[in-house]
């Protein structure tokens, strides 16, 4: 694990760093705590890759247990404090059950905690992986805005995991192959699904305003089976 160039840097205040992770721990020092929560968060063979769609999808629990947050690391390591805990639990999530993730962060370098956390985070299951999108936005009061995406591929058609998973669910169309899904039980949650033959791009996405240690992220009601 290591901090790598400043490769998106476009401004003078801007700032990025690199990360990995596996099972494995590294020597890069750690002087932070530790990591949950919602979003959406939870990939792109026969059996195998069922089971990987499943983790792309509303209420699916990963069995194995997630690698160290490289992302919840990275936000303390660079001084964000105010949305460090939302980090946290969003990447937590975000992480729970992969092999190995990869991290790049862009954040004001000039007023860390009081400007916007930018975060990507590329994911790795057993012959699957994904992308998770992660940012938080300091707010009056101590609170924080979040916005977070899981984006991924299953070899399934859009109609059929819309079928199986997504019962209950309000459909918007956007266009004739990108529609969205939206549960009530999911309040500031949206899965949309972008036909891709012969596969289907999944996009998870989750947006709280004025989150604050007190408030609960909504959490993902279970998948209709």
């Amino acid at each position: 694990m290591k901090f790598a160039p400043h490769i998106f840097e476009t401004i003078e205040q801007g700032n990025s760093i690199g990360l990995t992770a596996s099972g494995t721990s590294s020597g890069y020092p750690r002087p932070w705590l530790r990591v949950l929560l919602c979003f959406v968060l939870s990939c792109w063979m026969m059996s195998v890759a069922h089971g990987q769609m499943k983790a792309d999808l509303p209420g699916a629990k990963a069995a194995a247990a997630a690698p160290k947050n490289l992302l919840a690391e990275a936000a303390r390591s660079v001084g964000i404090k105010q949305c460090q805990l939302a980090i946290t639990r969003l990447s937590a999530l975000a992480i729970n059950g992969t092999g190995a993730h990869d991290v790049l962060v862009d954040w004001d370098r000039a007023h860390p905690d009081r400007g916007p956390f930018f975060s990507l985070t590329g994911i790795e299951y057993a012959g699957a992986s994904a992308a998770v999108s992660i940012t938080a936005v300091p707010q009056g009061g101590g609170a924080c805005s979040v916005a977070a995406e899981r984006i991924s591929i299953a070899p399934y058609s859009c109609k059929s995991i819309a079928d199986t998973e997504l019962k209950g669910y309000n459909a918007t169309p956007l266009l004739p192959t990108f529609t969205v899904y939206v549960s009530p039980a999911e309040p500031g949650g949206s899965v949309s699904l972008v036909d891709s033959p012969p596969g289907c791009l999944i996009i998870r996405r989750y947006v709280q305003y004025n989150w604050t240690e007190q408030t609960n992220m909504a959490t993902p009601a279970p998948a209709h089976k």
